[in-house]
C-alpha cells in the first residue's frame, strides 16, 4: 500500500532489553517480546513487570521490544524469542503456528476495544464524517490501530486508500493519540485500553482528542507461544507467573502500572470478532 507513508512515524520505538542478575539461576534468560500493545516505551512499567516475572519465574527475564507488530512476531516465529505479548490481528494470521498462554484482565474482563477520535474542536462526529481527512493508523498488523477502521469503511463499500486524502503509520498507539492531539493529522485509530490508560497519566494529552466512535467487545491482545513448546516448562511457568501476579507485592505493582486487573486463560471464541473483520478485509 504505498499511499501509507511510513515514513511519517511519529516517534520510532527501539529494543528495549532489561535483565535480573540472579547469581542462583543457571538457565538462560527467557524472552519474552513487547510491541506497543501497551504504553510502549515506558521504562517503568518495563522494569516492573520485568522483576515481577523473573521473580516468579526464578529466572532471567530479557524484554525484547521492537517497532512493529510484524518484527515481534517475526522473532517469535523464528525462535528468537520464546513468548510475545501480540495482539489478536497476527495471532490469528499465525494461529496454525501459535498458541495462546494467556490473556489480559481490564476492568474485570479480557476484552477492549478499538476507539476512533479526533481532535477535541473538531466537528466530526462518525467515520462517515472523516472522508477525505488525515488519518494515524498504529500498525498495519494492528486490530485496534488498523484492522477495524478498515474493516468498518469496507462495509460502507470504501477502504482506507479512497476515504482518507492521506495516512500513516505511527508504530505505537500513544504516538497516534499524540499526532492527533497535535493536529499532525484529523483522525485516529487506537487501542480504547490505551487511550484510558493515558487518560490517566496523561490526561493533558487526551484532553486535546475526542473519541467519536468505539468498536464492539474484542479479544485482548494475548501472550502467545509457539504450539511446538506451548507445553515446555519454561512457557508453563510464564503463564503460572502471568496468572499470579496479583498474588505477590510485585506481580500487583506491575499490574497497577500496566492499569490491568490480571491475566486468565484465553475464552473459547474470544477472537472471533477480529476473525470476522479479517474476513472482510480480504472481501
Amino acid at each position: 500500500m504505498k499511499w501509507l507513508t511510513r515514513r511519517a512515524a511519529i516517534m520510532m520505538g527501539g529494543v528495549a532489553l532489561a535483565t535480573l542478575p540472579m547469581r542462583s539461576v543457571a538457565q538462560t534468560p527467557f524472552r519474552l517480546g513487547l510491541t506497543p500493545v501497551f504504553l510502549d516505551n515506558d521504562a517503568v512499567i518495563i522494569d516492573r513487570l520485568r522483576q515481577a516475572l523473573a521473580g516468579a519465574m526464578g529466572r532471567e527475564i530479557e524484554l525484547v521490544q521492537r517497532r512493529t507488530y510484524e518484527e515481534v512476531t517475526g522473532l517469535l516465529l523464528e525462535r528468537s524469542l520464546d513468548a510475545a505479548w501480540l495482539c489478536g490481528y497476527p495471532y490469528l494470521q499465525h494461529r496454525d503456528a501459535l498458541d495462546l498462554v494467556a490473556v489480559p484482565v481490564w476492568r474485570g474482563k479480557p476484552l477492549y476495544q478499538s476507539y476512533l477520535i479526533v481532535g477535541a474542536r473538531a466537528e466530526a462526529a462518525s467515520l462517515a464524517d472523516l472522508r477525505g481527512a488525515t488519518h494515524a493508523f498504529s500498525d498495519p498488523d494492528s486490530n485496534s490501530g488498523y484492522l477495524v477502521t478498515a474493516s468498518d469503511l469496507i462495509a460502507m463499500g470504501a477502504r482506507p486508500e479512497q476515504w482518507f486524502s492521506r495516512a500513516i503509520f505511527t508504530y505505537g498507539h500513544r504516538n497516534v493519540v499524540r499526532a492527533v492531539a497535535d493536529g499532525l493529522v484529523q483522525s485516529g485509530s487506537v487501542d480504547g485500553y490505551v487511550w484510558e490508560a493515558l487518560e490517566k497519566v496523561e490526561p493533558d494529552l487526551t484532553a486535546r482528542t475526542r473519541v467519536i466512535g468505539k468498536s464492539e467487545w474484542l479479544g485482548f491482545p494475548p501472550v502467545c507461544a509457539r504450539k511446538d513448546v506451548a507445553d515446555a516448562e519454561p512457557v508453563r511457568a510464564l503463564r503460572g507467573a502471568l496468572m499470579g501476579l496479583s498474588r505477590s507485592e510485585p506481580g500487583r505493582a506491575a499490574l497497577a502500572a500496566l492499569q490491568l486487573d490480571g491475566f486468565q486463560e484465553a475464552p473459547k471464541g474470544i477472537f472471533d470478532g477480529i476473525a470476522a473483520r479479517m474476513r472482510l478485509l480480504d472481501t
